[in-house]
């Protein structure tokens, strides 16, 4: 299975004596370079598949990892081995070492909404904060993110309002998760570096059952997970790890990314091995050349430049409109022109943009010429309230300390339990130092509740405290088709639901979750509900951004979404000063991660690529001057054709025009 390496992956996937770099170009073949290492390191190392770990950023990813691994080497021989995302891998780890984390078994995990919620309530803010929320809470996972405990950070020096307001609700913000048993998600690289940090036999413990380890994407990595990631490798000396990723790509330094930790590499290990990959195997020549042109205006540790045999290739077109509408209009116009030529099938296109706010006037001109499309970034899954409100059951019967899952379960459906009643239950919890389950049956419950009003609230802890001890030996599914049935929430989605057809929908979104809890819980027989519910609640955190579409659609998604990619035919829209490179960016001197994105954008494209901007662009009402982007400057213009040249060739005039008859006999049947 080797020889179908070319020379350089071959070098990659046969050192394993050392710490590897392994610098892989856009379609260079990383993925491939992953999965044969590690069926190198069980076929012919005879490694076991315990001792080795390899982790990514996306389930996804993780997923492809895994079948591909199993089609190499089936799945006896790949039982016990790890692939993994980072905050997966955390979260193993915090499970089995639970007990020195300071939380208890089962404890929750914190999605985001949930940290949002906890930090307005200890900021006692209103809906109306001027974001201040928000900021609050990223600046919490920032310092996370870069390992700073709550009292570290009431040391800093700050002189920013808002690192001022988290230094203060940080160590209060811990304190809630601890009582309510819980953790947030970036807990999960925080407290395993903690934990190692604080416990050497924890630290020993896993050093000694990582033996290789292989990253991928580590250009995305941020402080927390270079120093996991360190830590774990010790052991041999970072001769197991293998480190894959191309700093070209690097698009994540606004959500604590660090590309400089590829450089980081060569000082941390001094016997460090660098491979490049260069050699494409997903674009044609031309849209390789554009690529490597553009990116040589971005300072780079490490030099490379991508390479195809797939054969040259079109030039890359060029279009500008008059306006943003006109934009749209001559992208699907072009899109419909070249399918009527070449009769491909809708998948093959792809538009892409540097913001969502971005894709209304494209779906509008999809929409009116009954083109399909599939628009990424779409409410999840995990999103719908229907799927919040069984999760916050199962949470609270896992967990009852989980104090926000409590909330959402005591009043869906509702049981004449109002906010007067919540209000003196968080009383008694704030003046008992418990969770307002535990508050129920204080018996300091009586100085805030009267006894009429403690009816309904001792008739939910009641029936509770049943499903809770059923947890412990009833197969999760049963459970929890019980638990919606006791609660009648089939009949709760029909009154909240607007029409027959809208309730049909919701309580299928149920039907799924069930069929998916059957799933997880089928691979294992002895598995209980709170290993289903972390599962689940992991996936829902991490995966409510994967979601995509096998239909035959057209795709609209941003940049930052195509990464990890690859379409036939890709246009991007927008290429003017302030959307790419982003004002943003601009002002907080961020071009070169916007040329890192435009040149990930690029390499979207298999076969065509084409490129598009207005001269005026409606913006909060009015219409706005626009001035090409700098990007468009630095074009290799031997590589580039402008429409505005084209469009004076009759051919192409003819072309068009038969492109416009076909889509109107098509709108008129």
């Amino acid at each position: 299975m080797f020889q179908q390496l070319n020379p350089q992956q071959r070098a990659a996937v046969q050192e394993c004596s050392r710490p590897m770099l392994v610098l892989a170009g856009a379609g260079s073949g990383k993925t491939r370079v992953i999965t044969y290492k590690i069926a190198w390191l069980l076929s012919k190392m005879h490694v076991d598949p315990r001792n080795i770990y390899a982790v990514t950023f996306t389930n996804k990813a993780a997923r492809e990892m895994k079948e591909r691994v199993t089609e190499l080497l089936g799945s006896d021989n790949t039982r016990g081995l790890t692939i993994s995302t980072f905050h997966s891998l955390g979260m193993a780890i915090l499970r089995e070492e639970v007990e020195a984390s300071g939380r208890k078994p089962g404890f929750s995990i914190f999605d985001p909404a949930d940290s949002l919620f906890v930090v307005r309530e200890l900021l006692k803010a209103d809906l109306d904060d001027n974001g201040l929320v928000d900021r609050v809470r990223n600046q919490i996972s920032s310092w996370k993110n870069e390992l700073v405990s709550p009292e570290q950070a009431q040391r800093l020096s700050m002189t920013n309002p808002t690192e001022v307001a988290a230094a203060k609700v940080y160590l209060e913000y811990e304190r809630y998760l601890q009582a309510c048993n819980a953790v947030d998600l970036d807990d999960l690289l925080y407290l395993p570096n903690e934990l190692m940090r604080k416990f050497d036999n924890v630290r020993l413990k896993w050093q000694q059952r990582v033996q290789f380890m292989l990253v991928d994407e580590y250009q995305d990595t941020n402080a927390a997970q270079y120093r996991l990631v360190k830590t774990l490798v010790a052991g041999t000396n970072g001769n197991g790890l293998t480190a894959v990723g191309d700093d070209d790509q690097s698009i994540y330094a606004w959500r604590g990314a660090q590309p400089e930790n590829l450089v980081q590499l060569q000082t941390d290990f001094p016997s460090l091995e660098l491979v490049k990959l260069e050699q494409n195997y997903r674009s044609m020549g031309r849209i390789l050349a554009l690529a490597n042109h553009v990116i040589q205006n971005n300072p780079r540790p490490f030099e490379k430049k991508l390479w195809s045999d797939l054969g040259f290739g079109d030039p890359v077109m060029v279009i500008c409109a008059e306006n943003d509408e006109r934009e749209a209009e001559k992208v699907v116009a072009g899109l419909m022109q070249h399918r009527f030529q070449h009769q491909t099938p809708y998948s093959d296109y792809a538009i892409l943009y540097r913001g969502n706010h971005q894709s209304r006037m494209l779906e509008q001109k999809l929409r009116e010429m009954h083109i399909p499309y599939y628009l990424s970034g779409g409410l999840s899954f995990f999103d719908r309230s229907e799927i919040k409100d069984v999760m916050a059951y199962l949470r609270l019967v896992t967990n009852p300390s989980d104090d926000n899952a409590f909330i959402r379960a005591i009043n869906t459906p509702r049981r004449g339990i109002g906010a007067g009643s919540l209000e003196a239950l968080a009383e008694t919890a704030r003046s008992e130092g418990c969770s307002l389950y535990e508050a129920i049956t204080s018996p300091a419950i009586h100085e805030h509740l009267t006894p009429k009003r403690q009816g309904p609230v001792r008739q939910f802890e009641h029936w509770l405290s049943g499903v809770i001890e059923r947890a412990e030996t009833e197969p999760p599914l049963r459970l929890i088709e019980s638990l919606l049935d006791d609660i009648a929430y089939q009949d709760w989605i029909v009154k909240q639901s607007a029409s027959p057809e809208q309730a049909e929908m919701r309580w299928r979104n149920i039907e799924d979750l069930l069929a998916w809890v059957k799933s997880i819980a089928s691979k294992d027989e002895e598995k209980k509900l709170a290993d289903v519910v972390s599962v689940v609640s992991l996936m829902g955190i991490l995966e409510k951004s994967e979601d995509d579409s096998n239909g035959n659609v057209v795709s609209l998604m941003t940049l930052h979404a195509s990464k990890g990619l690859e379409f036939p035919h890709v246009t991007i829209v927008g290429m003017e000063e302030e959307i790419l490179p982003h004002r943003t960016s601009i002002e907080e001197d961020m071009v070169e991660e916007e040329r890192r994105l435009f040149y990930v954008g690029i390499t979207r494209a298999q076969r065509e690529l084409t490129l598009s901007y207005a001269n005026k662009r409606k913006r909060y009402g009015d219409l706005m001057e626009c001035t090409p982007s700098r990007f468009l400057d630095e074009l290799d213009e031997q590589h580039i054709v402008w429409e505005e040249k084209l469009s004076k060739d009759p051919e192409h005039k003819e072309e068009v025009g038969q492109t416009h008859l076909a889509a109107m006999r098509a709108l008129l049947g």
